[in-house]
């Protein structure tokens, strides 16, 4: 075997081992780099580096991934070093560009990058990968490790949050800087690293065809191109041309090739990082298309009898193999997250060019700043989340109405009321704008002007969002946004296609991100279109993510204090589940005021003198059946209490003595009133309470012929009362009419 410090890069000799190349020494005076990468022997020993240092990594863990690590290593250590404007002394540098890693499985990409620049990770991190009360866990993890821009586990999801980012920034140079000529103190790029995995999930489809139709030109992302995954050769399920697909979106594709020849015959591997370079930077000059670069490189390289194989992928290299890729790469091969003190000094130069960067930035921006003061207490108020004095005064009241207003179009009427007291809140639907009532009046869509309609003219710093048919790219996008920080973005579906995005739901309430979700056609009150977009249950699955709030509210006016409750908080996503079907505005001046929408639950109507037998409880538009029940039992002698309960997250967020307020303990014959399946009430219901659900799948017909067949009648809920007074011993003697 020959070692080098050179690992695999231009200008190399070679000889042939196991089908691919094996690097020699290279002389001293044969530094093959272009002037303006200036590319250093020493830059090739980082790069070497770490690879040594994603070896040792998995071999102490005893699992992980190491191979993507070691064939990404030049293009990770070329971002970091030499393409990024960013300042490992402040990740949250407004100015920074972005790097997202989309194959979060080989974590040692990014976190041996933030260890080598100086973002504050010692070896001992990288020593401790995957551990207990590490900074390096699995999967980077956004808001645990410094320089983390998102959380990125399950693959696809990256690329989506990319291309969130990428319109994040664009949106938000729209509301600071939209007059800017040419290049704004506000642009950045975006960069991400993503793998088959990535590419052959479906979200990655939705996210890239929407990046393509927004013609992101500050959006760059990097395809390890392998052909390995954990089921090895990836021709097994995939042979599409990637490259092509890409340009069917509208991206500009590169193609970057450091395998020369038939793998399956032997090739030459030479990783020409100068070439690498070029297309990157060829890609940021292209300023109408996101730009996408097909990287073909071997996994695991240089590792002599496991390179290009599905065992590197995801497992240790074994002692033996560590042993020997440390000798082809000129490493100490008794020597354990070995780094010499001149290659990380050398790395470590992104430092001083990072801060000078930040603080010419800087002086533009207060430059900037004393000229906009409005745009910059927009930047200051943007950056904290906070919201403006007395915004939630435009919330709108409505007046109590039989007839009412389905929940969906209460809220296009908040949305409309808060567009212009609430800049940074921009949003759409997945195709369904006119039925989710997402669509702000009169504001412009976010667009590039070419592609603006008839129907929905706008720009580029637009403000309505079109997703098309796409729920789950829309759900990863409006992680990235929120992720990319500043705005705050909502989307829309059908809650039974919220299934569609669940994992990237589950993602946003993971990371703690304020997105909200406004899922409408909450139940069988839907009618016609029958069981296949009846969801029942599906609210019980969302209330089972943890950190998710589920608000599905009574009416258009728990509904404004619906959204504001959403936007009040800053730390979870919230879900808006909403009516197609009018629902009737209640009588505020009779019943409580919608106010209690923010506990979660809150007594709407008292029993007779304020001690109830039997307590019902309603969410929905099974609420108005709970109060027309309440007085046929008050009529019968029996005190009832009525509870809206929009959101059982913000109601079991209060005390314990306000909980105990609404529900006292001693009143144990409850009625829950929801027309979907029982399973997220029990904890309310207790072991006498009585559910008036629904336990099988719906019909077609119009909404009230499936109320009716179905049970949610005021008859049914007096009956299940007299059921549940029956348990515990109020009622004897004679039938319930259960």
């Amino acid at each position: 075997m020959c070692r080098s410090p050179g690992g695999g890069l231009p200008g190399m000799d070679r000889v042939k081992s196991k089908g691919f190349d094996t690097p020699c020494p290279r002389s001293a005076t044969d530094v093959a780099a272009k002037d303006d990468l200036n590319w250093s022997d020493l830059d090739r020993r980082a790069v070497d580096t770490v690879r040594v240092l994603a070896m040792d990594a998995v071999e102490k863990s005893g699992n992980g991934h190491p191979g993507t690590a070691m064939s990404l290593a030049p293009a990770a250590y070329l971002l970091f070093n030499r393409v990024m404007r960013h300042d490992p002394t402040d990740p949250l540098w407004a100015g920074r560009d972005r790097f997202v890693l989309s194959c979060g499985h080989s974590s040692l990409t990014l976190y041996i990058q933030l260890y080598l620049s100086g973002y504050g990770l010692a070896l001992d991190d990288l020593a401790a990968l995957r551990q207990w009360g590490s900074l390096t866990p699995g999967h980077p993890e956004y808001g645990h490790t410094p320089g983390v821009e998102v959380t990125t586990g399950p693959l696809g999801q990256g690329i989506g949050n990319a291309v969130g980012m990428a319109m994040a920034a664009r949106r938000e140079r729209g509301l600071f800087d939209p007059n800017a000529d040419g290049d704004s103190l506000f642009d950045h790029n975006v960069y991400a690293l993503c793998s088959d995995g990535d590419i052959e999930e479906g979200v990655s489809h939705e996210s890239s065809a929407i990046a393509g139709v927004q013609k992101l030109g500050n959006l760059t992302v990097i395809y390890d191109d392998n052909e390995i995954s954990i089921e090895d050769d990836t021709r097994i399920a995939k042979n599409e041309d990637v490259g092509a697909r890409y340009a069917a979106y509208g991206w500009d594709v590169r193609h970057v090739d450091w395998r020369k020849g038939d793998p399956d015959k032997g090739t030459e591997y030479q990783e020409d990082v100068e070439a690498l370079y070029a297309a990157i930077k060829a890609g940021q000059e292209v300023t109408d298309r996101p730009t996408f670069i097909v990287l073909k490189t071997i996994i695991g390289w240089p590792a002599p009898n496991k390179q290009n194989t599905g065992k590197i992928h995801g497992s240790a290299l074994g002692e033996d193999e560590v042993r020997a890729t440390k000798e082809i790469l000129g490493f100490d091969p008794n020597k354990t997250f070995d780094v010499a003190d001149e290659v990380l000094q050398h790395a470590r130069q992104v430092v001083e060019r990072g801060r000078a960067v930040h603080a010419e930035w800087d002086k533009s921006f207060q430059a900037w700043a004393a000229s906009n003061p409005e745009g910059k207490a927009l930047f200051d108020r943007l950056s904290t989340r906070t919201l403006p004095q007395g915004w939630h005064e435009a919330l709108p009241e409505f007046p109590a109405d039989e007839k009412g207003i389905a929940t969906r179009a209460a809220s296009g009427k908040v949305l409309d009321a808060l567009a212009p007291v609430l800049p940074e809140l921009w949003g759409g639907s997945a195709d369904l704008a006119e039925s989710n009532n997402t669509t702000m009046k009169g504001e412009p869509s976010f667009i590039p002007s070419e592609y603006a309609t008839k129907a929905f003219p706008g720009h580029e710093y637009g403000r309505t969002l079109h997703f098309g048919i796409r729920e789950h790219g829309m759900g990863s996008i409006l992680n990235g946004i929120v992720a990319h920080g500043g705005t705050r973005p909502y989307g829309g579906t059908f809650l039974v296609f919220s299934d569609y995005m669940r994992g990237a739901v589950r993602l946003s309430a993971l990371m703690k991100l304020p997105v909200t979700y406004v899922w409408t056609h909450d139940s069988i009150g839907l009618g016609e279109d029958g069981p296949t977009h009846q969801p029942i249950e599906t609210l019980s699955a969302l209330r089972a993510i943890v950190g998710l709030d589920v608000v599905r509210p009574a009416d258009a006016n728990e509904t404004a204090w619906a959204w504001r409750g959403a936007l009040e908080h800053t730390d979870r996503p919230t879900a808006l589940a909403l009516s197609r079907q009018n629902l009737p505005t209640i009588d505020r001046g009779k019943y409580a005021s919608a106010e209690g929408t923010l506990k979660g639950g809150y007594v709407i109507s008292d029993a007779t003198g304020g001690e109830p037998k039997v307590i019902l409880i309603g969410t929905g538009s099974e609420l108005s059946i709970c109060l027309t029940a309440q007085e046929r039992l008050e009529a019968e002698g029996t005190p009832t209490r009525v509870v809206s309960m929009p959101c059982q997250e913000w109601f079991f967020e209060q005390d314990t003595a306000y909980q105990q307020q609404v529900l006292p303990r001693g009143v144990k014959a409850r009625v829950t009133v929801e027309a979907g399946i029982r399973m997220s009430w029990d904890r309310l219901l207790g072991e006498a309470g009585e559910a008036v659900s629904i336990e099988h799948y719906g019909a077609s017909a119009p909404a009230k012929v499936l109320f009716e067949q179905f049970g949610f009648t005021a008859d049914n809920v007096v009956a299940k009362a007299n059921a549940a007074l029956a348990k515990v011993g109020e009622i004897t003697g004679h039938k319930t009419g259960n």
